[in-house]
């Protein structure tokens, strides 16, 4: 009696809790993706000192791939003298053009500036310390259902999937999505999507109205009469 009022607490507290999760998950992705990066901190005043280069023609330009604080897109310029020079675009909508040695500064002080739990995380600033909250919270829920679904085959006796499985399979695959659009991990993003929509339509079987169920071969009220020649 006391296991089955567990499980009846757990399956009104799951979907709540993680409905919850997901509003905040989603209004925090909507904000990283608003503003395109992780960080509003400025440029170290060090390198915000150097004068910009003066603009030139340029024959060709490559995005380099990079996730720094205040940074949110950096661009390899080959002018057409065959110099290069980096072109900086930060958080607050300014734009820099630096010489290969001035950006090499740049980096040179933004990594050995932070902490040693920044390099252990792989984050430029405290606020990357929330996104890997949000993957480490996804990641626990995204195992913590199969515990809930074993500990719930051994009171039954044989296998058995609760509703709470599906919600912590959704939640925490929500979070583990928003966390590798923030790293701009691809194939973690495509591996959690497609369960993401497997699990919306096993809630949707589990949810959804019994006047809606789909008719099966059981509702067959029995072959048709055949007529008489």
């Amino acid at each position: 009696m006391r296991l089955n009022r567990r499980a009846e607490m757990t399956d009104w507290i799951a979907p709540r809790a993680i409905a919850l999760l997901l509003v905040m998950t989603c209004a925090m992705a909507v904000t990283r993706a608003t503003r395109g990066a992780d960080d509003t901190a400025a440029p170290s005043a060090q390198v915000a000192s150097a004068a910009p280069q003066p603009p030139a023609v340029s024959t060709e330009r490559v995005e380099v791939p990079m996730n720094r604080s205040g940074l949110r897109r950096v661009m390899l310029e080959r002018q057409a003298d065959g110099s290069y020079r980096y072109i900086v675009d930060y958080d607050n909508g300014a734009e820099r053009a630096y010489s290969p040695d001035e950006f090499s500064q740049l980096l040179y002080s933004q990594q050995t500036g932070r902490p040693w739990w920044h390099a252990f995380l792989n984050i430029s600033s405290p606020l990357g310390m929330l996104w890997v909250g949000i993957g480490l919270l996804g990641q626990v829920l995204f195992t913590g259902r199969m515990i809930v679904q074993w500990l719930a085959s051994e009171r039954s006796k044989k296998s058995v999937v609760p509703v709470s499985f599906w919600w912590m399979s959704l939640g925490g695959a929500t979070m583990l999505i928003t966390y590798f659009i923030w790293r701009r991990d691809v194939i973690g993003v495509f591996g959690q999507a497609t369960g993401w929509f497997i699990y919306i339509r096993n809630l949707y079987f589990i949810y959804r109205p019994a006047g809606h169920a789909e008719p099966t071969v059981a509702d067959d009220p029995g072959p048709e009469p055949e007529l008489a020649e």
